[in-house]
């Protein structure tokens, strides 16, 4: 990995290695992840874990629960980057696309959420990806499958 100025050069980094940067404080977060507050980052090749405390000044719908975009974003990015760790030097990936299920109403009682995401497939050119998100008693709140596209 070379770098610049103390910043590594994503150029020459692999997925894996680059999410291991962001995780590491080497390179920004991602903006969405800062927009939703996500936080506690876990990280292997093909599986990822965030983090997210509710706010519910910040998540909630009109209704009084978790907004499901929210929840989608967590279920997304979880899939998405479980993806993203396999990708080698050079390689770069799209979502085609994201089909949520939403198991249970989250609210700011449900405690620290958790989602983990796999990949369940990757070939050359695409990539299939689950996430499942948890409330804090560990209760399986949303689950989530993505495809991805690869590209070089």
């Amino acid at each position: 990995m070379t770098e610049t100025q103390g910043v590594p050069d994503l150029a020459t980094m692999d997925g894996y290695q680059q999410l291991q940067a962001i995780f590491d404080s080497e390179l920004p977060p991602p903006p969405i992840s800062e927009t939703v507050g996500m936080s506690g980052f876990e990280l292997e090749r093909g599986a990822v874990a965030v983090h997210l405390d509710v706010d519910p000044a910040r998540h909630y719908n009109p209704i009084g629960t978790v907004h499901g975009g929210v929840l989608s974003t967590l279920l997304d990015t979880a899939a998405g980057c479980s993806v993203h760790s396999t990708l080698a030097v050079g390689e770069a990936y799209t979502s085609l696309d994201l089909t949520v299920k939403f198991l249970r109403p989250v609210t700011g009682a449900s405690g620290r959420l958790r989602c983990t995401g796999r990949v369940i497939q990757r070939g050359r050119r695409t990539a299939l990806a689950e996430a499942q998100l948890f409330d804090g008693a560990g209760k399986l709140v949303a689950h989530a499958t993505s495809s991805c596209m690869i590209f070089a």
